[in-house]
């Protein structure tokens, strides 16, 4: 993407990372006792920006993941959290996002959470202003009340949004779980940057099913 286009560009698909995610650097293991699925701007204005004409490309993987670690979510009791960008920004509350991506989303629906992964009436959808669904957010106060200290991200794009949380979550003793299958980005150039940074700084980077593997397992040892 050169640095002088400003709004989202035509993302072309790639397959995933198809090598094997190098060994967590942290011992941590995500258990149901403590995690939060976090399901990070998956409206309809950024996935349709995706080529999806084919079943194994980046975003109609993780999608797939998205919903399989939505549904256990759901099965073991595990909160689920929305962040969803609001359309007709002014101003202000965009501020410099405009010099890089625009004016962002209008009223047209496309705002809307894409109907596979539509929030249900118990989970929480915060309002996203910024990089980081942290910021200008009640989520790590909701965490907090809640008893709750691991994040597991998904969602859109693994560069941008889904780093700056997972960066934003360990500053804030929050284990972040970057789940590198359950997320999508403009390149697999800038998806294997984001999971290199992550690995090497600040997150448990896993594949959802190491995830979902980890929380069964933690679950029939609690039995």
């Amino acid at each position: 993407m050169k640095g002088d286009v400003v709004g989202l560009p035509s993302i072309p698909g790639y397959r995933l990372p198809q090598q094997e995610l190098p060994e967590p650097r942290v011992a941590w293991k995500a258990d149901a006792r403590r995690s939060v699925l976090l399901i990070h701007d998956m409206q309809r204005y950024f996935i349709d920006a995706f080529a999806q004409d084919d079943e194994q490309s980046q975003i109609r993987v993780a999608l797939r993941n998205i919903s399989a670690l939505r549904e256990m979510a759901d099965k073991v009791g595990i909160p689920v959290v929305y962040t969803a960008q609001p359309p007709n920004q002014t101003s202000a509350d965009r501020a410099l996002l405009t010099d890089f991506w625009g004016e962002g989303l209008s009223d047209d629906g496309r705002e809307e959470v894409i109907e596979e992964l539509a929030p249900r009436p118990e989970d929480l959808v915060l309002t996203k202003w910024r990089y980081s669904a942290f910021a200008r957010t009640n989520l790590q106060e909701w965490m907090r009340e809640a008893g709750r200290d691991q994040l597991l991200i998904t969602g859109v794009y693994a560069h941008i949004g889904c780093l700056t949380t997972a960066l934003d979550a360990f500053m804030r003793d929050i284990q972040p779980f970057f789940v590198a299958d359950a997320q999508a980005d403009f390149s697999l150039e800038e998806h294997q940057m984001a999971i290199n940074y992550g690995y090497g700084r600040c997150a448990c980077v896993a594949t959802s099913a190491s995830i979902m593997d980890q929380i069964h397992s933690q679950l029939a040892v609690a039995r």
